[in-house]
This record gives structure tokens, C-alpha cells and sequence, in this order.
């Protein structure tokens, strides 16, 4: 019994360790063609180049998905605190008019993208993707400060927010 439950400790913590804090993202990540909402198609790494020596937060979402939109207030009043920060939208939605329709809907301001195949696919797969909605932070020298935060990680997202600016 005793070698059952070290074995499922030792597994639990490889797990937990292998989810934890990155700094960088994986080169499937950047390498990887986002749909832009004037249908051009830059990487992963071309969108991040584009505020660099910004503070970055990468909301990945979807039009359908309940905690999203449940969570878009809450995003508009960071954005409100934090107008200096740039605000990327990653869709997870399954066509370009539901996602198109949501932004508009939810009147989303920042740059948004879509990825293909939307969570299982090759950009929800790169970022470890297991829940949407999905926080990323990164600070003004590109470092990933906060990688995996969802919508009861607000307090923690602001406080870091208040630091970073």
C-alpha cells in the first residue's frame, strides 16, 4: 500500500511540475500562423514582435464558451486600470463568423486572432491549452511572467499588473 501511494505521489508531482511557470514559449508556439482579423496569417512570434517592450495579456477564449464571457467584464475593467497594457484576444472558435460575431458582440478592444483548429489543434496544443478562458502575462523584456491563470485568477492577474507597470 505504501509503494501505491508514494507511486501516485511521485506521478502527481512529475505532473504538476510539467504544468508549472514557463518563461519562454515553445517553438511549435511561435512558429505557429494565427488567422488576423484583416485575414492575414502572422505567426505566434510576429504578433508578439509587434508590442514588444510591452506588458502583453493574452486572453485565449472562444465565443462559446460560457467562463469566457462570464469573465469579459472583468477584462474590460483591467483594461480600464491598465490602459497601457496591450490586450492580445486568442479565439478558439471553430469559424471565422462566430468569431468575428463574439468580438462584436462582447465589444473586445485589442488585437484579435484566431487559431486553426481551435483548442486540439496545433497552437492549443504548443501552449499547453486545458482551459479556456486562458491568461498568459508577459512583461516589457518578452518574459513569460504568468503562463497558466483562468477567470478566478483575476485579483492575482491585477496585483501582477500593478507591479509589471
Amino acid at each position: 500500500m505504501k509503494k501505491i501511494i508514494l507511486s501516485l505521489f511521485v506521478i502527481f508531482t512529475f505532473n504538476a511540475c510539467s504544468q508549472g511557470q514557463k518563461t519562454a514559449f515553445a517553438p511549435a508556439a511561435l512558429s505557429e500562423k494565427l488567422l488576423a482579423f484583416d485575414g492575414s496569417q502572422p505567426t505566434f512570434q510576429d504578433i508578439l514582435n509587434a508590442h514588444k517592450n510591452q506588458t502583453v495579456v493574452i486572453e485565449v477564449w472562444a465565443s462559446w464558451c460560457g467562463d469566457c464571457v462570464k469573465a469579459m467584464p472583468k477584462v474590460k475593467a483591467l483594461q480600464a486600470k491598465n490602459p497601457t497594457v496591450a490586450y492580445v484576444f486568442i479565439s478558439m472558435d471553430k469559424t471565422a463568423d462566430k468569431w468575428k460575431e463574439g468580438i462584436e458582440k462582447h465589444g473586445l478592444k485589442g488585437d484579435h486572432y484566431m487559431a486553426n483548429n481551435g483548442m486540439k489543434g496545433a497552437f492549443g496544443k504548443a501552449i499547453d491549452l486545458d482551459w479556456i478562458p486562458r491568461y498568459i502575462i508577459i512583461d516589457k523584456t518578452g518574459k513569460i511572467v504568468l503562463y497558466r491563470a483562468i477567470e478566478t485568477d483575476f485579483d492575482k492577474i491585477e496585483s501582477l499588473l500593478q507591479k509589471l507597470n
